[in-house]
């Protein structure tokens, strides 16, 4: 499984760029995220280089933040390509709580981030369907 990071954030102008200046400065390359919106603060999920490195940082700095596993694989860039994964893990009846995109950074490819509530069995029914789960975005 993947690291990834979760930071909560101020919801007020400027609070995200403090974020990621503070990650830039100590040398994380955020690969893939998503930021949601609540009344008092942003969640911003991200995959990085380097989740616990990032966490100390963040930690230093005061953010309130953890480090989860979620499960990556490669999506087909094709039309459909979603809908393969989304319906085999509705088929197996597997919850997700979210999902978000990051892609390969040498071949340009997909790949979806995607947090549930059984995580082992998740990855096993991707990869016993033929999907290729990845074991660091670094693949």
């Amino acid at each position: 499984m993947v690291k990834q990071n979760i930071i909560f954030v101020a919801n007020k102008a400027g609070s995200l760029q403090k974020v990621t200046g503070l990650l830039a400065e100590h040398g994380i390359n955020i690969y893939g995220f998503a930021c949601f919106d609540a009344p008092e603060f942003a969640l911003f999920r991200m995959v990085s280089d380097n989740a616990e490195k990032a966490a100390e940082a963040l930690t230093k700095a005061g953010y309130m933040n953890r480090v989860t596993d979620v499960i990556a694989v490669d999506l087909k860039d094709e039309v459909g390509g979603l809908n393969a994964v989304l319906q085999v893990v509705g088929d197996c009846n597997v919850n997700l709580d979210y999902i978000y995109t990051s892609y390969h950074r040498g071949s340009s490819q997909p790949i979806m981030i995607l947090q549930g509530e059984e995580l082992f069995v998740t990855e096993n029914v991707l990869r016993n369907n033929g999907f290729h789960v990845l074991d660091s975005l670094e693949d």
